[in-house]
C-alpha cells in the first residue's frame, strides 16, 4: 500500500495539473470506486461536475481535492490506486475506474487494479474532511506535535511497530518505512512502548521523518507498476532500503544477515544484532 511519501508525490502531481481547473464531466466506470460515497455514483457526479479545484491537501495516506465553496473530493489510493493525467484523446488505461474531465481538455484518471481505493464527496470538507478527522497528523506536517506523540505512545502497552502503524497515533507510516525507521534507531519491532526511553522515542521520530523525506526526494518506493506518479513514472527509493525486503542480505551496519518475521499478516525485517529481540517481560 502506498505510504506517506508516495501519496505526497501524487498530491503534488495533482496540484500541479488540476488546481485552478474546473471539472466539466465525471465518468464513473466502476461503481465500486465510489462505494464510500453512500448516495451513489449519480449523486457523486452531480456534486462534482462544474466545480473548480482550488487546492489539494493530504492527511497521512489520504488526500483530497479542495473545491470551491468549501467542499472536497476525498481520495484514497488503497493498494493499487493511480492518478494519471492524460489527454482526452489518449486510450483508457487498464483498470480505469473514474475519469474527471477538465476544462483545458485533459483528464485526471483514477485507475485501480485491486479496487481498494476510491473517491467520495465530502461536504464542507475542504479544510479537513470530517470522515478522516480521527487520523493523526504526520511527521512532515508543520503542526505535528512531537511532545504529544511522546506522551501518547508512552501510555500504550504494545509493540512499538504496532504503535507507529496506528494511524490515530501518527499517520502516514506503513510497513516499509516502519521497518526502515526501526532499523535506523535501532529498535526491535516488538519492544514494548511502555519501556521506551525518551531518547529512543526522540530518535525513532527523527528517523521516521528522515526516511520519509529521503523517500519523497526519490519519488517514493516502487516495487512494481502499481505505484506511479501522475505522469506514470515510478519512484526509486527501493534502491536505498536497508531493512525492508532485505532478508538474508548483510546488515549495512554490522554485516549480520537481515531476518524476516511474520507480522500482522505482513512481514517485519530486522537485524538480530543491531535490533536485539526484547528479553522476557520487556515486550
Amino acid at each position: 500500500m502506498p505510504e506517506l511519501p508516495e501519496v505526497e508525490v501524487v498530491r503534488r502531481g495533482i496540484a500541479d495539473h488540476v488546481v485552478g481547473r474546473t471539472i466539466t464531466a465525471v465518468t464513473v466506470h466502476d461503481v465500486r470506486s465510489v462505494r464510500r460515497h453512500l448516495p451513489g455514483p449519480a449523486d457523486f457526479r452531480h456534486r462534482v461536475e462544474g466545480r473548480t479545484v482550488v487546492g489539494v491537501a493530504r492527511r497521512g495516506k489520504y488526500l483530497w481535492m479542495q473545491l470551491d465553496h468549501g467542499d472536497a473530493i476525498l481520495c484514497h489510493l488503497g493498494m493499487s490506486g493511480q492518478f494519471l493525467v492524460s489527454e482526452a484523446s489518449a486510450p483508457p488505461q487498464r483498470h480505469l475506474r473514474i475519469t474527471l474531465a477538465l476544462q483545458d481538455g485533459t483528464e485526471l484518471r483514477f485507475a485501480d487494479q485491486r479496487i481498494f481505493g476510491g473517491m467520495s464527496f465530502s461536504e464542507d470538507g475542504a479544510e479537513l474532511p470530517p470522515e478522516i478527522a480521527h487520523i493523526a497528523r504526520d511527521p512532515l506536517d508543520p503542526l505535528f506535535d512531537p511532545a504529544e506523540f511522546t506522551a501518547r505512545i508512552r501510555k500504550r502497552q504494545t509493540g512499538v511497530k504496532r504503535a507507529i502503524l496506528d494511524q490515530t497515533l501518527i499517520s502516514g507510516v506503513g510497513n516499509i518505512y516502519a521497518d526502515e525507521s526501526l532499523w535506523r534507531t535501532p529498535l526491535h519491532y516488538a519492544r514494548n512502548t511502555r519501556h521506551l526511553r525518551t531518547r529512543e522515542i526522540d530518535a525513532l521520530l527523527g528517523h521516521i521523518g528522515d526516511v520519509m523525506r529521503e523517500a519523497l526526494a526519490q519519488g517514493g518506493t516502487s516495487f512494481d507498476a502499481l505505484y506511479v506518479n501522475v505522469n506514470g513514472n515510478s519512484g526509486y527509493f527501493d534502491r536505498s532500503l536497508q531493512a525492508y525486503g532485505q532478508e538474508g542480505r548483510p546488515c549495512q551496519r554490522c554485516g549480520t544477515p537481515i531476518r524476516r518475521d511474520p507480522f500482522m499478516n505482513r512481514s517485519s525485517f530486522w537485524c538480530p544484532h543491531c535490533q536485539p529481540r526484547p528479553r522476557n517481560g520487556r515486550f
